[in-house]
């Protein structure tokens, strides 16, 4: 049975390619706000980490109405870290809206997002956006769309897909580059005419999938997900199949259908819409809730597993407990566990140790959001240095490789070229991507982007557009060089005095100001020098009553430099922690006296030597 009055699509596109702007544009003019309504730019990123970095993280849903027609439309991340969101979110939708930049054109998570629509045989319209950028070619880029259909061996019936061109920001869609109309009128007929109705049986038993988790402080948790049979109504009791193969009984307490923006209580829905559920507390995704005597789990899509890991543990620092609100390691455990209920491509593992977790997730941006999230809560922790995760496929040793494009300017090729070359990167193709750029593709062991954009960055003066996506496992490429520079460690408690900064700079890029309040064994710089170097950094100007001409000018401090937390995680060495609060950074060696590190680095060189 099909249900013509409903269409469920996804919008998937590369990072910043302008999905939640076409949201934007199509919520404004199917209605859905009332016409002297203050709305924010990007709706739909409603979490704070949204709206501060112009990314998407969670996928959310809406719905819009087109010739009584209801379009549910659900808005996924862009960044390679959260493609698990993605993959989950396509078992929702019966077709995609595949968005390309009209100057970027395809880029490595254009391709990893098309590949999992057409895993899963979506239909797909192809919307080449920002056509009014300077310097854009939207046919070309059309044409790279269809040739990346042709490079993932897709079914020929998908190059006759429909190809429209539009400004999200200016909210009008054509099927030409040429502006013609003021709306997306043709979008809305593309989805009509070109993404099929959803179909099920609503004779059957009913059967609903949970694809995803929301949490409301008055009715618990929500499982939303699309029904695939039957129908369902608020009081029904149902069954649950779970995750590990039993069967429990429930009772839906409220259901509630997606109306623009909004969540609203309904009595009934059937098979083919995207509903919210109600009233079963300790459900989760991936499980499957049917008929209370017959119930069937759904296959739930394969999520890609983690490729990146680190170790969550307790801070045990000397200034620890002064800044968080949750630092016990059962504090530390139930965050991780309960994240583990809707962060499905998340993996949280014990340790030896009691205090210790082992965090492993998509990548670097996956593990950072969670840490930035944890301490904007008043937890305060401490986490490693992140490292790969290696498997061994038929024998051999394998380590997750990813595809690398780097658009820079022309000057800076061979730079990049040579430095991607010493992480063990393979250059894979070489385009002119504008008059003065150049994009180079690599492809490169996950490893070797640890610490690198920003290498890259510092390198090409911060010229360089860097993008990368987990494409596969293969042989392990050798060991890489380790960081180039040592640290700069303070030697003594205290507070940081200007006296003591001014000779600490001499011997690196200091990290802190005056006035800060520091420990033995933390790093409060980058040495020049491949070693690391112990610094007195409280050290005040002893006073005598001696008087010389110069002696008594003002110390001038070079301003120290602030890192974001990305760019600690890159710093930090093997041998070193990151202490996480809610108000502060803090990089610290893991031995914090240098005498008990200087015997730990001699024993180690002396396993070493016996070893070899």
């Amino acid at each position: 049975m099909k249900k013509e009055n409903i269409r469920n699509i996804a919008i998937i596109a590369h990072v910043d390619h302008g999905k939640t702007t076409l949201i934007d544009a199509m919520l404004k003019q199917s209605g859905t706000f009332r016409e002297n309504e203050d709305v924010n730019e990007r709706v739909m990123d409603s979490n704070d980490l949204e709206r501060e970095r112009g990314i998407t993280i969670l996928a959310k849903n809406t719905s819009v109405y087109y010739d009584d027609i209801k379009i549910n439309i659900v808005d996924t991340p862009g960044h390679a870290d959260f493609g698990g969101e993605v993959e989950r979110s396509l078992s929702l939708v019966n077709g995609v809206i595949l968005l390309a930049d009209a100057f970027e054109g395809c880029m490595p998570q254009t391709r990893f997002v098309l590949k999992k629509a057409l895993e899963q045989n979506l239909p797909v319209i192809i919307v080449i956006n920002k056509v009014d950028r300077e310097n854009s070619t939207p046919e070309k880029i059309a044409d790279d769309v269809l040739e990346l259909f042709i490079d993932l061996e897709a079914d020929e019936s998908y190059l006759d897909s429909k190809v429209l061109f539009a400004s999200a920001k200016q909210g009008w869609a054509s099927e030409t580059p040429v502006k013609k109309d003021d709306s997306l009128e043709v979008l809305f007929k593309a989805i009509k005419e070109n993404i099929p109705c959803p179909t099920g049986d609503e004779e059957k038993p009913f059967q609903f999938l949970v694809s995803n988790i929301e949490y409301d402080e008055y009715t618990g948790r929500l499982a939303i997900g699309k029904i695939e049979r039957g129908h369902v109504q608020a009081n029904d009791m149902v069954s649950i199949a779970r995750k590990e193969g039993n069967v429990t009984k429930g009772k839906i307490s409220q259901l509630y259908t997606y109306e623009g923006l909004k969540k609203v209580p309904c009595q009934k829905a059937s098979a083919g819409e995207i509903v919210c559920i109600a009233g079963i507390a300790d459900i989760n995704i991936g499980e499957t809730i049917g008929a209370v005597d017959n119930v069937e789990a759904v296959p739930f899509v394969e999520i890609d597993k983690p490729v990146l890991s680190m170790n969550f543990s307790v801070n045990t620092s000397p200034l620890a407990g002064m800044d968080g609100k949750y630092v016990t390691s059962r504090h530390l455990r139930n965050r991780l566990f309960r994240e583990l209920l809707s962060n499905i491509s998340l993996e949280v593992k014990p340790t030896d140790s009691a205090d210790t977790y082992k965090v492993s997730g998509r990548g670097e941006l996956h593990l950072s959001i969670l840490i930035e999230n944890m301490r904007r809560e008043g937890y305060e922790f401490m986490v490693s240095k992140p490292t790969v995760i290696t498997k061994e496929i038929d024998g051999v040793l394998c380590e997750p490789f990813e595809r690398l494009v780097v658009d820079v300017d022309d000057e800076y090729t061979g730079t990049v070229i040579e430095s991607c070359a010493t992480r063990k990167g393979e250059l894979l193709n070489m385009d002119k991507s504008s008059d003065k750029y150049t994009r180079l593709e690599f492809m490169i062991p996950s490893r070797g982007l640890i610490g690198y954009r920003s290498e890259l960055m510092t390198a090409t003066k911060g010229t360089a557009v860097v993008n990368s996506n987990f494409e596969k496992y293969m042989p392990y490429k050798g060991d890489l060089e380790g960081r180039s520079r040592g640290s700069l460690i303070a030697s003594e408690p205290g507070e940081s005095i200007t006296y003591g900064l001014y000779n600490a700079q001499e011997r690196g890029t200091l990290f802190i100001g005056p006035n800060t309040t520091v420990y033995e064994g933390m790093v409060v710089g980058e040495n020049s020098r491949p070693d690391d170097m112990t610094v007195n950094v409280c050290k005040r100007k002893q006073v005598t009553n001696m008087r010389a001409a110069g002696s008594d000018e003002a110390l001038r401090l070079t301003p120290h430099r602030q890192l974001s937390l990305e760019q600690y995680l890159e710093f930090i060495n093997d041998d070193e922690l990151l202490e996480v609060t809610p108000n502060h950074l803090r990089v610290r060696k893991e031995i914090l006296d240098k005498q008990l590190r200087i015997k730990a680095e001699n024993r180690k060189r002396q396993q070493q030597k016996m070893g070899n």
